[in-house]
């Protein structure tokens, strides 16, 4: 099944650029930065094809596989 995954993944993974939060089809992302009345900082980007923490969630085995009926 993993091999499945990793055939899926491979083309897009050769197709979009690496950057430090993920896959995505530009190499610099459109990042929007700015103070709001408060003082706060927001920091807003655009989308990832895959981000990191994501794939390393994928990879991470099942917490609580369920039991089979089989005794």
């Amino acid at each position: 099944m993993k091999k499945h995954y990793f055939l899926l993944l491979l083309p897009i993974l050769f197709a979009g650029c690496f950057n430090d939060r993920g896959v995505s089809m530009r190499y610099y992302n459109d990042c929007e930065e700015y103070y709001d009345a408060q003082g706060y900082y927001h920091k807003q980007c655009d989308k990832n094809l895959f981000d990191y923490k994501d794939i390393k969630e994928a990879m991470q085995p099942a917490e609580n596989p369920k039991k089979g009926s089989v005794r």
